[in-house]
């Protein structure tokens, strides 16, 4: 093996959030317990992830089970020609009584004290963030451990994809939100994650949209 070379044993994951929902423009929280539809950009979107996963040498794609990231993967498995394979793990988080609301409809004390430290103090009836930052940096571990040297794309959610890059990047978990302020729908985020977890994962990319240039792709002249 020549120097500079990824190891065989490192997946390239690209995180993508799914598709835009009904309720994007309304910032309303959608958890695991909501499941908006896509509205017609949306559509439109999951179209192009998947021009964008073909571009990319995507081989094999995973989502979460909620029908909105489904329902994102689902094109680009088929453009691809491989099986969809769905992980509950990857499911968003439970935001509890902020579920299907906004933060303006949310008592503003809960909001001020979850803004200041989401871990520390999540909304009533929410999943801890820490529990869910370690089950969805479980689940991709567990994509890594499976799919050794593949590219794969996984359509997620943003808060579960933000908490589980801090994760795996050995970052605060409780400072989610300041270090990854948003996730855009479709876009993906380059991760390297090697199969052995005592080795740490990369970050080479992030709110970037297929088919843009990507880390094994040669960048083409502008002029």
């Amino acid at each position: 093996m020549t120097g500079g070379t990824e190891p065989a044993a490192t997946t390239r994951l690209l995180l993508a959030r799914h598709a835009e929902t009904v309720w994007h423009a309304e910032n309303r929280y959608a958890g695991s317990r909501s499941d908006p539809d896509l509205t017609e950009r949306g559509l439109r979107q999951v179209e192009e992830l998947a021009r964008g996963a073909v571009a990319a040498g995507v081989d094999a794609v995973v989502s979460s089970p909620l029908r909105r990231a489904v329902r994102t993967a689902t094109p680009a498995a088929e453009a691809l020609g491989v099986e969809l394979l769905t992980v509950p793990e990857l499911r968003e988080a439970d935001f509890g009584e902020l579920e299907g609301r906004t933060r303006a409809e949310a008592d503003p004390e809960l909001v001020r004290r979850f803004v200041a430290d989401p871990v520390a103090h999540p909304f009533p009836g929410a999943e801890p963030p820490a529990e869910a930052a370690a089950r969805v940096s479980g689940a991709l571990r567990a994509v890594a451990e499976r799919l050794p040297g593949h590219t794969v794309l996984v359509v997620g959610h943003s808060t579960g994809l933000r908490l589980a890059l801090c994760s795996l990047l050995g970052l605060p978990v409780a400072h989610y939100r300041r270090t990854f302020p948003r996730l855009e729908n479709v876009a993906v985020t380059e991760l390297r994650l090697p199969a052995d977890p005592s080795h740490p994962a990369a970050l080479l990319s992030l709110n970037r949209t297929l088919p843009a240039r990507t880390a094994d792709t040669p960048q083409t002249s502008r002029s």
